[in-house]
């Protein structure tokens, strides 16, 4: 889209593809700044360290963000095993390098590799990084740990789909010490840490581990092919929104209404639909196609979760 053409009335999904470095603050600040609009929010940060997949919503769709956090995720990333650092990733301090014994029994049985993985799959109890922004009575995790304490945060519950490993190969640190990379691509729900898995793993080999590398490739039904280059963005020219109604429908059921359930619709009117099948979340949309709220049907009767602008002016 033309960044200085006048936004969609109901606005839209951006997707982007972050750079190394930026921070999700900064993709945000940079689309505020492309679309002219103060309203732009995300649904998942990344870490400045990771790239790959960040889904933002403009103007009335960033009401559709909070349906969108909580869907699964794709990554791909580069686990290190032999070196633990204080974040889990390489932006951090070393806390310990194993010994170089270890390290050769382990890349000389990939088995023990595999088996660790295993472990890690399905429905797990993980306990998040502890410089997560997770809250801690009341201050951020991070913040915490750059004061100087000794964080552990509750393990929680959360499920990996799928953890599928390429072949382990040698490396070694900047200054000598032997190390193991595996490459993997992980499934996951919302919620989970790829650098708490890559930590667990070296924990369960006895080496210590953390991230050398991580990029989300999906968010849901949404893949990074589709996402604007920041470079473009930070350029100026945003590139498409998708349509709210388009994302709707993609993520639920789809109801169409008449004109005038529409219209009572939007000003928040509950409505009969004997026909429809009860359902938590449903995309409803006028004659036109236009995204007029997320509701939930239940017993033949609607009742409205979000609503969206309307030709009418309502909601």
């Amino acid at each position: 889209m033309d960044a200085k053409s006048e936004l969609p009335a109901q606005g839209g999904i951006l997707l982007v593809d972050k750079a190394e470095a930026w921070t999700s603050h900064d993709v945000v600040a940079k689309a505020r700044r492309a679309l002219g609009t103060r309203k732009v929010g995300h649904a998942g940060t990344l870490d400045p360290m990771a790239t790959g997949l960040l889904v933002l919503g403009v103007g009335p769709a960033t009401r559709l963000l909070t349906h969108l956090v909580g869907l699964d995720k794709t990554y791909e990333t580069t686990m290190r095993l032999g070196e633990s650092t204080v974040t889990d990733d390489r932006e951090g301090d070393r806390l310990a390098v194993a010994d170089a014994e270890t390290v050769a029994e382990v890349l000389a049985d990939p088995e023990r590799i595999a088996r660790g993985i295993a472990a890690l799959s399905g429905p797990i109890e993980q306990a998040p990084s502890a410089v997560s922004a997770i809250k801690v009575d009341g201050r951020r995790a991070y913040d915490r740990v750059r004061s100087g304490e000794d964080v552990e945060l509750k393990r929680r519950p959360v499920t990996v789909h799928r953890f599928d490993a390429g072949d382990p190969r040698p490396t070694q640190t900047a200054d000598g010490f032997a190390t193991i990379d595996v490459d993997a691509t992980v499934d996951c729900s919302s919620g989970t840490y790829i650098r708490a898995l890559a930590r667990d793993l070296g924990a369960d080999l006895n080496l210590g581990g953390h991230l050398t590398a991580l990029r989300r490739t999906h968010v849901g039904p949404f893949s990074v092919d589709g996402a604007v280059a920041m470079e473009r963005l930070a350029a100026g020219d945003p590139g498409p929104l998708l349509d709210p109604a388009d994302v709707a429908r993609v993520l639920f059921p789809e109801l169409t209404l008449t004109a005038q359930q529409a219209i009572d619709l939007g000003h928040g009117k509950r409505l009969e639909v004997p026909d429809a099948p009860d359902a938590r979340l449903v995309a409803a949309t006028d004659p036109e196609g236009r995204l007029i709220g997320l509701i939930e049907v239940k017993r033949g009767v609607t009742r409205v979760v979000t609503n969206f602008p309307t030709p009418d002016g309502a909601a």
